[in-house]
């Protein structure tokens, strides 16, 4: 027994030495990185394609990665807890961030970048904010919309529990909604890293008037790569970017898919739950139990007390009546919300007066055969996503070779595939019609299925040993237990894959190939030759009618969607 407790202190502290190595090697890597953000400006920096320079360049890329998602992750909390708890900014909140996940992130990219280098002259922080900034254009959307779909599908009886207990704001943040939320935050975070992979390229490596920025990076390194046509040079980059997820996978996003099982809302525990190597190893870490009893416990006890008490003042505030201030601040940013508005619609309708009537039927049929394409690539996405996103998510050991398989999938960026598809697509007589369906679903189909997956994985499982006991056909438990339980997140999935399909119509519907330039009928294609031929005002007007589409679809369609996924498909009971 003696032998049994020294070998197993052995192994906590080899633990600990593990931990601590890892996060001294961490810091300093951190450091190390950041340390020419705060030097002089060089933004042509001369990337070397050598493979011994790829370690470096991969964590110059993480950092900016890991930046740009913990802005992301706090804008999705920040957004989406006040579009869920606030009827009247949600009416303006989430058609406008449905709109800017439909925005290019390339579009971005001369106001950005003009801020930042404004802001910062003469440092290299500028310009390192602005590839930061650019990458958080692609991760936060779906991030925001997966929180705000978790807020509005906490089931009521654990509402009313918290009420009973009398949780302040923070007591329900940390220890409901937040845990809630979690399973949906974890695949759509892997969505979002996968998406800051997808525009790393456009990110590190950019020109804008004179200017030619190069950042280092492993981005820069497979631009420039690909601009020199070495082939191994880009097989080495693959390479790397490949082994960078897998190495996350199995030391990030795995234990935090384990650990987050157990805020499944479930009374039976599954079986088959997820496992982590890395997770069983970080609780038997003396250290790390240490450090949370002393350090972090002690500080979650003592915020917990300060907005208790906080809570209690701002009640007895309450009760007196609402102060004039509040109201006026309410007031006035109605008006400014109305002059906003008010102003966009005379500008539309002075942009639309001066359009010929050519121009006007352009647009109309631009706008409807963009629509379609998006429309078919989304059917096409939910035909396979939903039941392969379903046997993922109900098996956790095909969850952890598949994971990582998708992950690297969802990574590659979809204009890199395109050029072998569209020569397949000539030669079978499809073209650029069809060409641009596929490029839409290359670059969407994975939002659908990792939301998908997130359902699967988070439906209780006493639930489904209810359907087994009950003798549930295929048929039946698909339509009483699977489809209602994936329905919130189908939605999410469905909303930021038809964003995501909108921005892709740029690439998709106007595309070089061979010295041509290979136009299909749609907004997209418009948007780009109106930018080729400096016509500003189809420019955007076509910009205009693409949000009004979005705007649109928001209101008719996933508002509607959501109102029936918050009170018809809660698990409540």
């Amino acid at each position: 027994m003696t032998r049994a407790v020294a070998f197993e202190r052995f192994g906590s502290r080899l633990i600990d030495l593990v931990i601590f190595s890892a996060l001294v090697a961490l810091v300093y890597g951190i450091a190390v990185a950041a340390l020419p953000w705060f030097g002089p400006v060089s933004p042509q920096v001369e990337i070397s394609l050598a493979p011994r320079a790829l370690p470096a360049y991969a964590g110059y890329s993480l950092l900016r990665m890991a930046v740009a998602y913990l802005l992301s992750l706090l804008f999705a909390l920040i957004y989406g807890y006040v579009a869920a708890y606030h009827a009247r900014a949600e009416r303006v909140m989430i058609p406008l961030l449905d709109v800017l996940q439909s925005i290019p992130v390339l579009s971005f990219l001369p106001g950005v970048m003009l801020a930042m280098v404004a802001l910062f002259p003469t440092r290299q922080l500028g310009v390192e904010l602005g590839s930061i900034i650019l990458i958080f254009t692609g991760q936060a959307w779906n991030l925001a919309f997966s929180f705000y779909s978790s807020l509005k599908s906490i089931p009521r009886e654990l509402r009313e529990a918290a009420d009973i207990y009398r949780f302040n704001r923070w007591q329900r943040f940390t220890q409901l909604e937040l845990p809630y939320a979690a399973i949906g935050l974890i695949w759509n975070s892997m969505m979002s890293v996968a998406g800051g992979w997808f525009f790393l390229m456009a990110c590190e490596m950019f020109v804008l008037g004179q200017r030619d920025f190069r950042l280092p990076g492993l981005g820069s390194y497979l631009q420039t790569a690909a601009s020199a046509g070495d082939t191994h040079a880009i097989l080495w980059g693959l390479a790397m970017m490949i082994g960078i997820i897998v190495v996350l996978d199995q030391l990030l996003w795995r234990p935090l898919i384990a650990w987050a099982d157990k805020f499944k809302f479930e009374q039976v525990e599954n079986a088959l739950a997820p496992r982590s190597v890395v997770l069983d190893l970080l609780r038997r870490s003396h250290a790390l139990t240490q450090l949370n009893r002393r350090l972090f416990r002690p500080i979650g006890e003592a915020i917990q007390l300060r907005f208790a008490r906080r809570a209690s003042e701002r009640l007895a505030l309450r009760s007196a009546g609402r102060s004039e201030l509040a109201r006026a601040i309410e007031y006035l940013c109605a008006a400014l919300l109305a002059a906003l508005i008010g102003y966009g619609v005379w500008r539309a309708a002075r942009t639309f007066s001066t359009l010929t009537a050519a121009e006007v039927q352009l647009l109309v049929r631009s706008a409807a055969a963009t629509f379609l394409r998006v429309v078919a690539a989304l059917l096409i996405g939910v035909v396979w996503t939903v039941p392969v996103g379903v046997w993922v998510g109900l098996r956790p050991g095909l969850a952890r070779v598949a994971q990582p398989l998708a992950q690297i999938a969802a990574s590659i960026p979809a204009t890199a595939l395109f050029p072998v598809l569209l020569l397949v697509l000539i030669r079978w007589g499809g073209g650029i019609n069809v060409g641009a369906i596929a490029l839409m679903l290359l670059g969407t189909q994975w939002y659908i299925l990792f939301n998908v997956i997130a359902g699967a994985t988070a439906i209780p499982n006493d639930l489904r040993e209810v359907t087994a006991l009950f003798g549930f056909g295929l048929l039946d438990r698909w339509r009483s237990l699977i489809l209602p339980a994936i329905f919130p997140y189908l939605v999410t999935g469905l909303v930021t894959a038809a964003g995501g399909a909108w921005n892709a119509s740029i690439v998709a519907e106007y595309f070089n190939f061979k010295g041509e330039t290979l136009i299909a009928t749609g907004l997209g294609a418009t948007i780009s030759r109106a930018t080729d031929e400096g016509n500003l005002n189809l420019l955007l007007a076509s910009t205009l009618t693409m949000i009004l589409i979005v705007v649109l679809i928001n209101r008719l369609v996933w508002r509607r969607l959501y109102r029936l996924a918050a009170t018809r498909f809660k698990l409540e009971t």
